[in-house]
């Protein structure tokens, strides 16, 4: 059996594992990998070169960044603009929704933007006495026509602008993007205007997120104090005893230190009433009000065991005080990151990972929260895949299919756009839109060769087909976070996909060939 063969075998594997999402989507990657290397395609040494590629560490800094402007308020505080500008208006409190995540998703990932915004959105509708349904949707797809900003909005850019170096061609600018980016942001906006009140269903979700923006005069209510507790600098939280915890038993009072020094606690509460200024013995239910700076509220209470916090330090900032201290540090990091990236003073990689690393070390973060920023799934599958991709090219099998591609499809370079839009939106719908560009990224190189056209417009085709998941709610984690909160079904997300996929199909077809020609 060739090595081309062994290599459309495992392609076929994985495409069968992925859909059938009952394995890990890191296992299956690896796997393939792995699977290549005991057929004899593939050295040990090549097995895991996945995870020494450059773009790996250029993802992971990005995600780095991503979380530091999330922590430090920017992307929250970004979204209570809009609503004060916005107003009452339901046309243009959507248009301008759908520009901000448009935005955000080109700084911090189609996903970032979706987490960050995705709260207040859910809330402004219900203030606004509309169904959440009708502006969830279009706010994980605006950050999907988005991710085509910048070059680091997405991984997926990143694989194709290395991919049409690769081919011999050259890599995409930084702002290269925008030249679909922005018609396929026009588009969507403009067509989610024209018909998402028909095609968005109305409905309301089992639950809604919490509306932590006036917590601090709730909890000043509550707890009968004179002040408000929380401030930029200093925060506070309410933690429930749980019936075994260590705490049970101790004497406290309010106004007392904690043990590590860097928490007081302010009330006690017991059975909803407060149990006064003098020193009582803690009891499982009982509810403490404790205060201490953002970090050392974070910090102590996931450390803390035996209790339950009601609310979570980090969520309620973000709502109440969204501009924290870090957000002057935060954003100064992204520009020079920006400046670096496109003026490619250094490589991407180190420009990306020195961003990161920046975002640590002016405390903007902690390592925890850098670790809990990167999405290590993303991580997985794009260097679990590489050596898939790379096997395909050097064994022929991507030269098979990129044949029958061009046999179905003729010879014709726009004939070939549309086979492999085609090829990857659909695959796109059922398993990751950055594995499917894994896996169509060599197939279109191959496709390119044989016609004889330009890698540049075949790479952007591919990367603008992988943007259009709007079939299914399984297509992005996007399109999956805004499911409960909207109160969507399976089968609500083809209704208004449907047209944006022939807007991005236009655009991929028509635009791109002529921006960069064939």
């Amino acid at each position: 059996m060739s090595d081309a063969t062994i290599c459309l075998l495992v392609l076929a594997v994985v495409i069968v594992l992925f859909v059938w999402n009952q394995l890990p989507v890191e296992i299956v990657a690896v796997g393939s990998a792995i699977a290549l290397w005991a057929a004899g395609v593939l050295p040990a040494g090549d097995v895991f070169a996945g995870f020494g590629d450059p773009v790996i560490a250029f993802i992971a800094g990005l995600f780095i960044v991503s979380e530091g402007l999330n922590v430090a308020g920017v992307t929250t505080w970004a979204g209570q603009q809009l609503a004060r500008r916005a107003g009452d208006q339901p046309r243009r409190l959507l248009v301008a929704t759908m520009v901000l995540a448009a935005l955000l998703a080109a700084l911090i990932s189609v996903n970032g933007a979706t987490a960050a915004l995705l709260p207040m959105v859910v809330l402004l509708a219900v203030r606004l006495r509309r169904s959440p349904s009708t502006m969830a949707m279009p706010l994980a797809f605006a950050g999907h026509a988005g991710s085509l900003l910048v070059l680091t909005a997405t991984p997926i850019n990143l694989l194709i602008s290395q991919a049409a170096a690769d081919a011999g061609g050259r890599p995409f600018g930084f702002f290269e993007y925008a030249q679909v980016g922005i018609p396929l942001v026009i588009g969507t906006i403009a067509i989610t205007v024209l018909l998402g009140a028909r095609l968005l269903p109305q409905r309301t979700p089992r639950s809604l997120p919490p509306d932590l923006g006036g917590h601090a005069r709730t909890l000043a209510q509550h707890y009968q104090l004179n002040q408000k507790p929380i401030t930029k600098s200093l925060g506070a939280a309410e933690v429930i005893l749980t019936p075994r915890s260590p705490l049970v038993g101790d004497r406290v009072y309010p106004g007392m230190p904690t043990d590590s020094g860097e928490l007081v606690i302010l009330a006690i509460h017991r059975a909803g009433e407060s149990l006064g200024e003098d020193p009582v013995t803690l009891a499982p239910g009982d509810t403490l009000l404790v205060q201490g700076s953002w970090q050392a509220l974070e910090r102590q209470i996931s450390v803390e065991g035996g209790v339950v916090v009601v609310d979570a330090p980090a969520a309620v900032r973000r709502q109440a005080i969204p501009l924290g201290p870090g957000a002057a540090r935060a954003t100064a990091v992204l520009v020079a990151m920006i400046i670096l990236l496109a003026t490619g003073l250094i490589p991407p990689a180190i420009a990306a990972v020195v961003a990161g690393g920046a975002m640590i070390v002016t405390r903007v973060i902690t390592m925890r929260q850098a670790y809990h920023g990167i999405s290590w799934t993303t991580l997985v599958i794009v260097a679990g895949m590489i050596p898939l991709s790379v096997a395909m090219q050097q064994s022929g099998a991507a030269d098979t299919l990129a044949h029958l591609i061009v046999t179905a499809f003729g010879a014709s370079g726009m004939l070939l756009l549309l086979g492999l839009f085609l090829l990857t939106v659909t695959l796109g719908q059922v398993i990751s839109n950055t594995a499917t560009a894994l896996i169509v990224i060599p197939i279109g190189a191959a496709a390119a060769g044989e016609v004889g056209v330009a890698v540049q417009p075949v790479m952007m085709c591919i990367g603008v087909a992988a943007a259009a998941s709007f079939l299914t709610p399984i297509a992005t984690a996007a399109n999956l976070m805004v499911k409960e909160p909207g109160g969507y079904r399976f089968g609500d997300y083809w209704r208004l996909g449907l047209p944006l996929v022939a807007w991005f199909l236009a655009v991929a077809v028509l635009l791109v060939p002529v921006l960069w020609p064939l």
